[in-house]
């Protein structure tokens, strides 16, 4: 058995269907490096040897490979390959994306290992008695830390939080012995893949983003909000007023039942602050404020405000910044 080291952190990420690992890897590793040896856990259905030197490239000072022998099967092999990495690793904490199958993962193994969870994570540290977790709740009003007090704890980690990243490490990866649990697990039968082009990046865990609210009046001058984003290469949000009201569709809403992002920047248009909004992009970087209402709640947060009709303010930016490039 190989020997791991004393304050491992395992790191568990998942590779996409192109079989590079999940966009929120390098967080990941950037939060494990801060407290202690990143060791990878690497999910795969294919490609392996490519996932392990990327993996390794982010900063993993060893990396466990897993290939799923069943891909069909929904979340027990998962559960398997993470309940034999930590018995093998015996890590200081385990580190999940807070994704659909990050929180799917995480819960499944704290529910058959009788681990702590901490969900939603904006960042890591290290106190006297191991690793701790920190959390923006109730729409960002309080900062807050939770640990385990058995046991390492399973944290998942909100996609775009972390800035930090891990030092590239020598390869150094191994085949993990799984044995499958035969718990019983959904099935995939047949999907139909649906193909979407697009230049913008995917809105949870985009370095910049610019959100539209009710404030943009239809469908039709949203747009606005999409000149903006191709402008500065952002992804597009929108509050759940402007979901509502059949502006965009819902996989581009912000907020406490939409996603939750930490972006570098984020450009709020017409968007007044509800606490729901506010709970999903509070711990943006640098937030920036266009709204013809003084009195408006985002102001509050704002780290830039501007006070006027965003029909005239923002194409105005918009020519700035294209001039800019030139």
């Amino acid at each position: 058995m190989t020997d791991f080291p004393r304050d491992a952190i395992l790191v568990v990420v998942e590779t996409l269907a192109s079989g590079e690992l999940e966009k929120a890897a390098a967080g990941l590793f950037g939060a494990a490096a801060a407290v202690g040896t990143p060791v990878a856990l690497v999910l795969v259905e294919s490609g392996a040897e490519t996932a392990a030197a990327e993996a390794s490239g982010l900063g993993a000072a060893r990396v466990l490979i897993a290939e799923s022998t069943d891909p069909s099967a929904l979340g027990v092999p998962g559960v398997d390959a993470l309940a034999a990495a930590a018995e093998q690793v015996q890590p200081e904490a385990i580190l999940i994306s807070h994704s659909l199958n990050g929180r799917d993962l995480a819960g499944r193994y704290a529910a058959r290992s009788r681990a702590a969870v901490c969900v939603d994570a904006v960042g890591v540290s290290r106190d006297e008695e191991g690793v701790v977790a920190h959390h923006s709740v109730y729409g960002g009003a309080y900062n807050v830390t939770s640990t385990s007090t058995f046991g390492p704890p399973v944290i998942t980690v909100r996609q775009g939080s972390i800035e930090a990243r891990a030092a590239a490490q020598p390869p150094a990866s191994e085949t993990l012995a799984v044995t499958p649990s035969g718990k019983p697990a959904a099935r995939v039968d047949s999907f139909e893949e649906a193909v979407a082009a697009t230049s913008r990046p995917e809105l949870r865990g985009a370095a910049k983003v610019v959100a539209g609210g009710r404030g943009l009046g239809s469908a039709e001058q949203f747009a606005l909000v999409d000149q903006l984003a191709d402008t500065l290469g952002a992804a597009v949000g929108a509050s759940r007023a402007a979901v509502d009201a059949g502006f965009v569709p819902q996989s581009q809403q912000v907020g406490q039942t939409g996603v939750s992002v930490s972006s570098q920047l984020y450009i709020a248009l017409g968007i007044s602050g509800a606490i729901q909004h506010r709970a999903g992009m509070q711990t943006a970087k640098t937030i920036v404020a266009i709204n013809k209402d003084a009195d408006a709640p985002i102001f509050e947060i704002a780290d830039f405000g501007v006070v006027g009709d965003v029909f005239k303010v923002v194409p105005q930016l918009i020519s700035a910044l294209e001039a800019r490039k030139k």
